[in-house]
C-alpha cells in the first residue's frame, strides 16, 4: 500500500452535481454524525484509535486524542514542525454499497507563498486520502487525496508532482474556515472515476496526514470521525 504514498513524498518513488457531492456542513448549526448502517473508520470521538497505524515519511507529525471544546467531543489533533508522517487504517470498503466518504476537520493555518504543483510545495495542513492497492508490493496502487489547500482554489483537482498515480482535490482552500470545524461528504466512487477514468468499487485503506516537510513550516489540524455511508 505504502509504495504509492512513498512515491508522493520521496523523489525516487514514484459543485454539487448528481455525480459528485462536496458539502461543507460544519459552518451550519447541524453536525453530521454516523448513522446505523454506516461504516465507521475513525471513531476518534469515542477516544478510539483501534486499527490505526503510523507511517513516517520525514520526521514525525505528532498525533494525539484530545477533547475539543468547540466540537464537544474528542478529536485527533495533529502538529507538524517540518515533518511528514501519517496515520492509516487498512480496511476494505465496498463503494457499491457505501460510496460516500464523510469526515470533519479543523485547520489552524495554511502555507503562504507555496506552489502546491511542485515537489517543494507538496504540503498540506490537513489531508484525508484513500488507497486502492494494486500491483506487486503495491507499486501500481492509486491514491485520491482530499486536502485543505493553501493556494489551489476550492474544487481544484491536480496530479501529485511526484506521480500521476495520486490525484489531489482541494475540498477546502485558503483562509476561509480556518480555526473552525468543517464537515464534508464526498461521493468517493464518483470522484475516483473522474480522477482515474475507471469505475473503482473497492478501496483498501484510509489515511490522514498533516505534513510540512517540503515547506519546512508548521501546521496544526484536528480530525473528527471518519465514516462511509450509502447516501
Amino acid at each position: 500500500m505504502w509504495s504509492v504514498l512513498r512515491t508522493c513524498r520521496l523523489g525516487m518513488r514514484i459543485v454539487i452535481t448528481s455525480a459528485i457531492l462536496a458539502t461543507p456542513l460544519a459552518r451550519s448549526a447541524a453536525w453530521a454524525q454516523p448513522a446505523k448502517g454506516d461504516i465507521v473508520v475513525g471513531a476518534f470521538s469515542q477516544g478510539s484509535l483501534i486499527g490505526w497505524q503510523g507511517r513516517s515519511f520525514k520526521g514525525e507529525t505528532r498525533y494525539g486524542l484530545v477533547k475539543d471544546p468547540e466540537l464537544g467531543a474528542t478529536a485527533l489533533a495533529a502538529t507538524a514542525d517540518g515533518a511528514a508522517s501519517g496515520r492509516y487504517r487498512k480496511i476494505r470498503i465496498n463503494l457499491a454499497k457505501t460510496p460516500f466518504l464523510n469526515w470533519s476537520w479543523k485547520v489552524k493555518n495554511v502555507f503562504p507563498g507555496i506552489d502546491e504543483s511542485v515537489k517543494s510545495g507538496d504540503d498540506f495542513p490537513a489531508r484525508i486520502y484513500v488507497v486502492v492497492e494494486r500491483g506487486l508490493l503495491g507499486t501500481s496502487s492509486l491514491a485520491l487525496n482530499y486536502v485543505w489547500a493553501s493556494q489551489h482554489p476550492l474544487g481544484a483537482e491536480w496530479p501529485s508532482p511526484y506521480t500521476s498515480q495520486v490525484v489531489l482535490i482541494a475540498s477546502d482552500s485558503g483562509s476561509p474556515g480556518l480555526g473552525s470545524w468543517v464537515s464534508h461528504k464526498r461521493n468517493l466512487r464518483a470522484d475516483l472515476k473522474k480522477a482515474f477514468n475507471e469505475d473503482i468499487t473497492e478501496i483498501d485503506a484510509v489515511a490522514i496526514m498533516t505534513d510540512a516537510d517540503d515547506y519546512k513550516g508548521h501546521a496544526r489540524a484536528s480530525y473528527g470521525d471518519i465514516w462511509f455511508s450509502a447516501e
